[in-house]
């Protein structure tokens, strides 16, 4: 299934009210690779991320315009399960926000909501993922104590478990290491590389480095538009727009 097509945005456009966020976007994003979005704040980065799961719902007011496919079906289509949508598109905010539960808990939230009641299997899920997120070493003699007493990159860590756990699909990190230190962001970093093996990975990042070293494509957004996407090594090497070179090499942004 190497690059196989996972996500499908065409032209798409995003409303806030009369404000348009997003502007005629158009990128296929494929499976089993981490793709990066990168520009300014405010430029939609985060937004278009969101249109991918469909959290923007949650806002009064949006409207959305064009096309989104995950697998060849259109997630905007009035029949879709939108539950069903998060399960298979998981997300991993900026700021670590674990529930005030026990590790375990945490992790195993999602499996419940899901339906999962057998202890043997959700024991077992929730050591897969907290193996998964590079955690389980460092939990298992405390995964009855409160997540709350977790270290902030733990924590992110143990967020990341928390959407691994009902094994979606596609994973969405929005700026996933910017509250965390350097130590901490490399330990997230490192996972990443880990987790493409079996998922496709979508990261928000403000952070340059932190793109060209996770990503295999990066696209880059201002205003609202999609300015360039290709692969990281090219595009911050050698990009075909000069509007991406300067935001690159610093000049603006």
């Amino acid at each position: 299934m190497e690059n196989s097509q996972k996500f499908i945005t065409q032209h798409l456009n995003f409303y806030y009210g009369e404000f348009k966020a997003l502007e005629d976007i158009s990128i296929t994003i494929n499976q089993n690779q981490v793709s990066a979005l990168i520009g300014p704040s405010g430029c939609g980065k985060s937004t278009f991320l969101r249109c991918l799961n469909r959290m923007n719902d949650l806002i009064p007011g949006i409207r959305v315009e064009g096309m989104i496919r995950l697998d060849g079906e259109d997630i905007y289509a009035p029949k879709v399960d939108v539950v069903n949508l998060r399960r298979r598109v998981g997300m991993v905010f900026q700021k670590p926000n674990p529930f005030p539960k026990t590790i375990f808990e945490n992790v195993a939230y999602g499996l419940r909501v899901n339906g999962i009641k057998d202890k043997k299997a959700l024991k077992q899920r929730v050591e897969k993922s907290l193996k998964q997120a590079a955690l389980w070493d460092e939990v298992k003699d405390r995964i009855n104590e409160s997540a709350l007493g977790l270290s902030g990159g733990q924590q992110q860590r143990l967020c990341i478990a928390r959407a691994l756990a009902v094994e979606p699909d596609v994973v969405l990190m929005d700026e996933p290491a910017s509250a965390l230190d350097p130590i901490a962001t490399q330990k997230i970093e490192d996972l990443i590389h880990e987790l493409k093996e079996n998922f496709t990975i979508i990261i928000v990042t403000h952070n340059m480095q932190q793109a060209a070293r996770v990503s295999d494509i990066t696209a880059f957004f201002y205003m609202g538009k999609l300015i360039e996407t290709g692969e990281t090594e090219t595009l911050f090497t050698r990009p075909s727009l000069q509007q991406t070179e300067d935001y690159i090499t610093g000049r603006f942004g």
